[in-house]
């Protein structure tokens, strides 16, 4: 599914988790190698008429691991160990764009967007999302809970952190395409 329709489905969890990805502008990639190991590897994203697209230098290992195989899992970049600046992570599929004139709208948004463009050949990938998920602990988590329960198809959980952990509890919100 497009990243407008999972907005639309989950406003609330889109919202958060495009705040996250937002405050570095990068994320972590996960694809499966040739020999079914996993690879992660940083890449950058751009929302284009509402899809989640990422993109890069033509032939780079890792889209063509998509290419092979698409299904590939979105991390947002984790700088600080006790969880509190949380993660949202996106799930599916990653399909070629393939179609010129999309591409070159693409490449104009990006440019207005960021003040680059790729030139050359490059790869460009939509992510066909099937599930979605943001886990934060700390202070932060029982409001962002309470944010995300307005999402009826959003799944959200308040844990109690272990015995042993600076603090005393953390969320889970997930989300899944629905089938058909």
């Amino acid at each position: 599914m497009k990243w407008g329709t999972f907005a639309a489905s989950a406003p609330a969890l889109a919202a958060a988790g495009r705040e996250r990805l937002e405050r570095t502008g990068l994320v972590m990639l996960g694809t499966l190698r040739r020999d079914g190991s996993p690879r992660v590897t940083p890449i950058e994203y751009f929302i284009f008429e509402g899809e989640f697209t990422l993109s890069g230098m033509w032939r780079s290992v890792k889209l063509l691991d998509l290419l092979r195989d698409p299904r590939c899992a979105v991390h947002s970049t984790t700088s600080a160990k006790d969880g509190t600046e949380g993660d949202f992570k996106l799930y599916g599929r990653a399909l070629p764009v393939d179609d010129e004139a999309t591409r070159e709208r693409w490449g104009v948004a990006l440019l207005a967007a960021t003040g680059w463009r790729p030139t050359g050949r490059f790869h460009l990938f939509r992510l066909d999302i099937t599930a979605a998920a943001f886990v934060q602990f700390g202070a932060e988590a029982r409001a962002l809970a309470e944010r995300l329960r307005v999402d009826s198809t959003t799944a959200v959980r308040v844990l109690p952190a272990a015995p042993s952990a600076d603090t005393d509890t953390y969320v889970v919100a997930s989300w899944q395409a629905s089938e058909g």
